[in-house]
């Protein structure tokens, strides 16, 4: 299925244990060897530390290879392997099981932010988030960890073990490299919190259900992305097809049985005889995790709401408008029409469409454009989000917020044909530099210090300074320029409407 998922981010130019090591130094040993970063500044950065061994396809990972002498860790390893679009010319590589290391230049004993990037879980590379801000006015050790993607993180077929999960326990493996290597890099192991943003949320919503990733972390964050994230119909496309972001094993190795056979395939082993090249052609169809697995055993929302997870506080949330980037393309790149947005509609809804139409009226909004993409972003990203968080909050300590900045930075040099507000990913630039470093107002700026402060806090004491999410249209911490206040979420995006 289709997603498109941070292709704000695509257009953005991203595109573009043994003794501890003295804080100050570039070198650092890990459990297989020595590492030489560099010293930037008020940080040191380690890129390209191999956290598994090469993957074997449709394999565990396994334990990195030891190695002799000081390795180079100057530069990123190789991108996993996915088509072009976050990374210009995509990637060919099944070897990209790297980590990257961004500490405070006096690093000892700091809280660890484990980083888990988006990308639809068909793209992207965790070198594309320079985390020198965020280590060094958070005061936290920022770990940013590749994954695999696509065919090769989430294929499945029946008969084939770990089907749909690969890129999850890619996952795992980076976590346990953590627990047993950052304190060398002067990182406390027993303060780690795994945070993501969009696929990465999806991800961290994953491992907050998986049994197998207990005691692997200590705090979650989730950006934009949650356990109920999914859609209807013609939500982000004309003929999209209604569907969760987990999805049943038994449906996906079917599936994958299905996709064997257009490559010419009957089974795993030919397949694996396969160039990445020749695979990449069918990327696409396979970027929803699979539930009903050993290592996700339910599906995740279920999960939360039968308690079945880890108890380690949760910092939650999204951006006050979402979906705005898939608005303002959804007619041949250009901002929904007026009779597009009515067929849709129609479509989409059926009987109960004039009733959505009285909530989401292109009057009330300025545009067809602007109405859809309230209704995409309630209905698919506050609401579900909000409801993970309410599941939550029945059995552990849950902070809910949403970035609310009505024009952040932009994503894409193109200059945008309607408003796009605080649209899908205009958070990541808060804490990271994205290929670039963001041109803020001092306001801005000011709202950036502000959030790195809070979920540096948060990775720190598990309290990011707002009060606590109860889930009873309680509070919400709104992050705007010079306007940081409670709102009440479930009123502003509709949430008891959908629920109803």
């Amino acid at each position: 299925m289709k997603r498109r998922w941070l292709v704000p981010l695509v257009a953005a130019g991203l595109i573009a244990g043994t003794t501890a090591a003295n804080a100050d130094d570039s070198v650092v040993r890990t459990g297989y060897g020595a590492v030489r970063g560099e010293i930037n500044g008020h940080t040191r950065v380690f890129e390209g530390i191999p956290y598994a061994a090469p993957p074997e396809r449709w394999r565990d990972p396994k334990a990195p290879r030891k190695w002799d002498g000081v390795r180079d860790a100057t530069k990123p390893g190789p991108a996993c392997a996915q088509l072009p679009g976050e990374l210009p010319k995509g990637s060919l590589s099944e070897d990209c099981l790297y980590l990257n290391v961004t500490t405070p230049a006096k690093a000892r004993n700091k809280p660890v932010v484990v980083w888990v990037h988006g990308g639809g879980f068909y793209m992207g590379a965790g070198s594309n988030y320079d985390a020198r801000r965020f280590a060094e006015q958070g005061d936290v050790v920022v770990v940013t960890v590749n994954y695999r993607l696509g065919i090769f993180g989430f294929f499945g077929m029946p008969g084939l073990e770990g089907s749909g999960t690969f890129g999850l326990k890619d996952q795992q493996a980076a976590l346990r490299w953590v627990r047993n290597n950052i304190q060398n890099f002067g990182g406390d192991p027993r303060n780690v919190t795994l945070a993501g943003q969009s696929a990465g949320a999806m991800s961290v919503c994953a491992q907050l259900t998986s049994p197998a990733a207990a005691g692997l972390f200590d705090r979650a964050v989730m950006q934009s992305g949650s356990c109920r994230s999914g859609w209807l119909d013609n939500f982000e496309y004309r003929g999209e097809v209604a569907a969760t972001i987990f999805q049943p094993v038994d449906a996906l190795e079917e599936h994958g049985k299905d996709i064997a056979q257009v490559l010419g395939c009957a089974d795993v082993a030919c397949l694996r005889g396969k160039t990445a090249e020749e695979l990449l052609p069918q990327h696409w169809a396979f970027i929803q995790p699979a539930y009903g697995t050993p290592l996700l055993p339910r599906y995740p929302g279920d999960a939360v709401e039968q308690g079945r997870f880890h108890r380690v506080p949760v910092l939650s949330g999204t951006t006050k408008n979402e979906a705005t980037p898939w608005a303002a393309a959804y007619d041949d790149k250009a901002p929904m029409r007026p009779e597009t947005f009515e067929a849709v509609l129609k479509e989409t809804f059926k009987e109960r469409a004039e009733e959505v139409k009285a909530v989401y009226s292109p009057e009330k909004y300025g545009s067809a454009a602007l109405a859809w993409a309230a209704i995409v972003t309630d209905r698919m990203w506050s609401c579900t989000q909000y409801e993970t968080a309410r599941g939550l909050a029945t059995r552990t300590n849950v902070y809910e917020y949403e970035f609310a900045d009505p024009n952040p930075p932009r994503l894409s040099p193109i200059p945008p044909q309607m408003p796009l507000g605080a649209q899908h990913a205009s958070d990541l630039w808060s804490f990271f530099d994205l290929g670039r470093a963001p041109k803020f107002t001092e306001a801005q700026q000011r709202l950036s210090d502000q959030m790195i402060h809070d979920w540096a806090r948060f990775a720190r004491t598990g309290i990011p300074g707002w009060p606590r999410f109860t889930g009873n249209h309680d509070h919400v911490q709104s992050f705007a320029p010079d306007d940081v206040r409670p709102v009440d979420l479930a009123e502003e995006h509709r949430c008891d409407f959908w629920r109803a």
